[in-house]
């Protein structure tokens, strides 16, 4: 069941988003400007929401009381990790582009206010998901 892999996925980006966190606040404090750094603490800040957002949305699918409402939650699981992957993956890549050694590349930060549309419509699914007329829904 999708549910499960929602949930399990939730998990290991929570463990993940806490490594990255603790790596922003001790290893990388002293060799980021001050902005890079607030943009690190966005990236990891927004990430541990979203990985919340996916791990009530995984819960909420064991309870879907019609398979419109399984749809829409599947839908916003979905869109909830690709928020995560283009708006706080874009964050992490920007940051790290000095380390890495590369110049350039400005469509990057594009990217990053798409995951941020993709978390808008993944929260607009999740409450549409919970409206009773959709609980109550016997068709797709």
């Amino acid at each position: 069941m999708l549910s499960k892999y929602f949930i399990s996925i939730a998990a290991f980006l929570g463990a993940l988003t806490v490594a990255l966190g603790a790596f922003g606040a001790h290893a990388l404090k002293a060799v980021l400007s001050p902005s890079a750094l607030i943009t690190y603490e966005t990236a990891v800040r927004y990430q541990m929401y979203h990985v919340v957002a996916l791990l009530i949305t995984g819960i909420l699918m064991n309870k879907a009381a019609s398979p419109k409402q399984q749809k829409l939650l599947t839908r916003a699981g979905l869109f909830f990790i690709d928020g995560i992957v283009l708006f706080s993956g874009s964050l992490y890549f920007i940051v790290a582009k000095p380390f890495l050694g590369i110049e350039g590349l400005p469509w990057v930060g594009v990217i990053t206010p798409m995951g941020g549309l993709l978390w808008m419509i993944a929260w607009v699914l999740l409450a549409l998901s919970q409206l009773p007329s959709v609980e109550n829904s016997k068709s797709v």
